[in-house]
């Protein structure tokens, strides 16, 4: 995924430059700068979606069963699609802080080819030479993106996975059936988060492409941001991202059905009906 994370960035940092789509903004970036390019920023990125992979599906169960340990089997199933929004909303909170700074190299990596060399030495820079807060300066924008963007995944897969085994019973499918159901309603999903979060993934990419001005805190560089992007352009680099949101998501979704049927936890915290 990391190619299009690539093109989908530049295509938010300089649309008027990347203006030709996701298939044009590739040939572009090989044209421009060989396909070595389209790597940038892959330690970042496979270490950030892996951490937060981690805290948002475990994260998900764990306050899925805080839920109905609070309000109790019933009560939790009748009112599900609330427990999935909060289970998966505190979920993505603590996500999110393990993802921030890596998100932040990542960016700055994508929009400056030259800053660093990789992962190690784009987060060293940024430490030392910024500080700490560079990493969360982009919090609030992480927050806005990935929490909406993950309240929506999780409530979508469910109800379109809930659909599916209410005309075809999960007990009658094979494990490859299963895995589809999974593929499918993580592509559906994936696809709804990503069009819920746009706006506030192409902030976050301007926002960490360079340092705030001096003095200029995160609330003003936002709403400045936001002025200038409008609602167009906050949409920018939207096909690149529903292929990769959608492919990744439908992705996440089959290899976390398989590890709890390879670990024996398939019920995991069921309150389907």
């Amino acid at each position: 995924m990391t190619p299009v994370d690539v093109v989908k960035t530049r295509i938010q940092l300089d649309p008027v430059t990347y203006n030709r789509g996701m298939i044009g903004g590739f040939r572009q970036v090989i044209a421009n700068e060989g396909a070595g390019a389209l790597l940038t920023g892959v330690g970042p990125t496979f270490a950030g979606y892996f951490l937060q992979g981690a805290f948002k599906f475990g994260g998900y169960e764990f306050f899925k069963q805080q839920c109905i340990n609070y309000m109790g089997i019933e009560n939790a199933s009748n009112y599900r699609t609330g427990v999935y929004l909060a289970s998966s909303a505190a979920a993505e909170f603590f996500a999110d802080i393990a993802l921030c700074p890596l998100e932040a190299t990542r960016i700055r990596l994508v929009s400056e080819p030259t800053y660093a060399n990789g992962l190690i030495g784009g987060f060293s820079k940024m430490l030392k030479t910024e500080g700490v807060g560079a990493f969360y300066a982009g919090f609030g924008p992480i927050l806005f993106k990935q929490v909406p963007y993950t309240m929506t995944k999780f409530v979508v897969y469910e109800k379109v996975a809930e659909a599916v085994y209410r005309t075809f019973p999960k007990k009658d499918m094979s494990d490859g059936m299963q895995t589809t159901v999974n593929l499918g309603s993580g592509l559906i999903a994936g696809f709804a988060a990503a069009l819920v979060s746009q706006p506030a993934d192409t902030m976050l990419s301007k926002i960490n492409k360079t340092k705030g001005l001096p003095g200029e805190g995160t609330t003003s560089r936002l709403i400045k941001i936001a002025k200038e992007l409008g609602l167009r352009g906050s949409y920018s680099g939207i096909g690149a991202r529903l292929f990769m949101v959608g492919t990744l998501t439908a992705g996440q979704f089959a290899i976390y059905g398989d590890i709890k049927k390879a670990l024996g936890a398939t019920g995991g915290v069921e309150i389907s009906k």
